[in-house]
């Protein structure tokens, strides 16, 4: 065995005791970690961005793109964010111990449901030194341990916040090992954590196509996943103007680099003439490309045509392919064909074509009159998330407390014996 898969396994096994440990841990203790953590946070800020600014200048030194070095910079306004999390996760109920479906069976026997920890979550991401924060502490509250394999471009950063979990969890009395952080970049570590069902019981990435693409295809670890953002807005027939002028520009200019940015505008043929125009001369302002389709060609100028490949391309870049479609059933059936089934949208008034948009696409999160940018795990409530799954099994979209968690039967008697 070699030596780096041997500290990750050693590493796997300390997480695997703590989780063992955590279940005796009060919910009143575990707030607790969160509610220090983030004073710790605030209190040491500066030697975090400067940890950070380190971790920037070798990412742009080795020529990293835009969309990664947009997800890596910390500044006090992300570090505000990542303390309000916390804040949020310390406030939501405990969904550990939770009861439900239960009957009573015609032997007196109670049968039901509790809510419990999946065990130790493997977290491998890049950039996002936030994530770092966010997977910590909702391991923590959801009673799992984790170990979290950071991307070499973040490791000052989060060596630096991993530093002030372990003295939150040990000032409260709980176990460091909680959250275990693996302190090598080397590949080997990822495919060390791959290998280990025996250890680790999910493991979810957090990083470009490739990543998730490797851990996917070589895990023998049950995968939390999303591979694409390619998120779409249609615009109905019976939209507002002004609505959809909003959120479609929002959608697309709020952030480039995220999973939940609008990469397809989708527009009825209607409304087409009418609001791409005033689309296209704010899109403009921003400096996005628009690529479109020949109808879209016909009524704006000095645009790229669309191809094939646009229809199912990610660009995390200030790139927007737009269709002009005859109904809301074709606009459908593209989004479900080209999409990447995480979050689409529709403007529309009728009450009909939302409910139907809502039942017929194949989403994860599916919208009516917003932003995909809201989907997110901090914008539902969820005090944050430790990832966005396009799944169909267990979890799906962004995964909070309850999405770290499973159940297991419990049965309650009074001396009942089977005949």
């Amino acid at each position: 065995m070699s030596a780096i898969k041997e500290y990750v396994r050693n590493t796997a096994t300390s997480a695997k005791q703590a989780f063992y440990e955590l279940a005796g841990a009060s919910t009143a203790q575990k707030n607790s970690a969160l509610l220090r953590l983030a004073e710790l946070l605030k209190q040491h800020q500066e030697t975090i961005i400067a940890a950070n600014i380190q971790d920037m200048q070798q990412a742009e030194a080795k020529g990293l793109d835009f969309a990664l070095l947009d997800r890596l910079k910390l500044s006090g306004q992300t570090i505000d964010g990542m303390c309000e999390g916390l804040l949020q996760i310390a406030a939501l109920p405990d969904p550990v111990g939770e009861m439900d479906e239960f009957r009573i069976r015609p032997n007196g026997l109670q049968i039901g449901k509790m809510r419990v920890p999946l065990g130790v979550i493997g977290i491998i991401y890049e950039s996002r030194p936030n994530v770092t924060v966010d997977a910590a502490a909702l391991c923590l509250k959801s009673g799992n341990a984790c170990v979290l394999r950071g991307g070499s471009e973040a490791f000052n950063s989060n060596m630096a916040i991993a530093k002030l979990i372990s003295q939150a969890l040990a000032e409260n009395g709980l176990p460091t090992a909680a959250v275990c952080f693996i302190e090598n970049t080397d590949r080997e570590s990822v495919g060390a954590m791959l290998q280990a069902p025996d250890l680790i019981d999910v493991i979810i990435p957090r990083g470009g196509k490739s990543l998730v693409a490797r851990i996917s295809a070589e895990a023998r670890v049950p995968v939390i996943k999303h591979l694409d953002g390619i998120c779409h807005v249609y615009i109905d027939q019976a939209a507002d103007t002004q609505k959809a002028v909003d959120i479609a520009f929002n959608a697309k200019t709020s952030r480039y680099g995220t999973c939940n940015t609008m990469e397809t505008l989708l527009i009825h043929q209607a409304r087409a003439v009418e609001i791409l125009p005033l689309l296209a001369e704010k899109y403009a302002e921003k400096g996005v490309e628009l690529r479109g389709c020949q109808r879209t060609l016909n009524i704006l100028n000095n645009i790229k045509t669309a191809t094939a490949e646009d229809w199912d391309t990610e660009y995390l870049a200030p790139v927007l392919s737009v269709k002009v479609v005859d109904n809301i059933a074709e606009a459908v059936q593209h989004i479900n064909l080209h999409g990447s089934h995480h979050t689409d949208s529709i403007v529309t008034e009728s009450y009909t074509d939302a409910q139907w948009f809502l039942r017929m696409v194949d989403s994860a999160s599916v919208m009516v009159n917003a932003s995909t940018r809201f989907a997110d795990g901090f914008e539902y409530g969820l005090g944050a998330e430790i990832g966005i799954s396009t799944d169909k099994i267990h979890v799906r979209g962004p995964v909070g407390l309850h999405g770290l968690t499973g159940q297991k039967w419990v049965v309650l008697g009074n001396g009942q014996v089977r005949h």
